[in-house]
């Protein structure tokens, strides 16, 4: 079961204004821009489903595909709350690729510590924790956290996709553009990406 898009957020979005976007800044992703196959995942980084795909198929992905210049794998942020959002503003504080995605890594693993509660101030503390273990400082982390302009590339990747997607849950997973409707194990993962090789 998939996470819903929830209509509050889309009145968050809206109350920050759509003149104020700029144009989104490149996905964070691994891989040969050439590669046969690309696997493009939308997803929250407080959504349960997304953390069990991601620690289900991302590392033997990597392994098998992806260091082998046969996938490129985008992430791409779909955040569906404030705590997302700003979960996805600490991820860009990097400017490493793979430091980027063992962030990553960290923030699916410890999901079930850090988006927990209402509290957003508690939160955001809890996010800069994990970043601090990747040697972040944390004014950095604030810095990120505060930028007008982070967040609007996050925004508006998030509206064209939803446009460009017609993304009803998350994760959503697009394999070669074409929605992958399979199930979240690796073996059939795997089966389905061998099939296009």
């Amino acid at each position: 079961m998939r996470i819903k898009i929830k209509k509050l957020f889309f009145v968050f979005i809206i109350a920050i204004g759509f003149n104020n976007f700029v144009l989104a800044s490149e996905n964070l992703h691994l891989g040969d821009s050439q590669a046969k196959i690309t696997v493009k995942v939308f997803s929250s980084l407080t959504c349960p489903h997304c953390a069990d795909f991601h620690s289900a198929i991302f590392d033997k992905l990597k392994n098998e595909f992806i260091d082998k210049q046969i996938v490129r794998f985008e992430h791409h942020s779909f955040p569906l709350d404030l705590a997302a959002l700003n979960a996805e503003k600490i991820l860009r504080c990097t400017e490493n690729k793979e430091k980027s995605f063992l962030l990553l890594n960290k923030i699916y693993k410890e999901q079930n510590k850090w988006a927990v509660g209402s509290d957003i101030n508690k939160i955001n503390d809890s996010i800069i924790k994990i970043g601090l273990e990747f040697k972040l400082s944390k004014n950095k982390m604030l810095n990120c956290l505060n930028d007008e302009k982070i967040q609007d590339q996050i925004l508006n990747a998030r509206i064209e996709a939803q446009k460009k997607y017609k993304i009803s849950s998350t994760p959503s997973i697009f394999i070669n553009e074409k929605k992958y409707d399979g199930k979240f194990n690796y073996v059939d993962f795997k089966k389905h990406l061998n099939k296009l090789l």
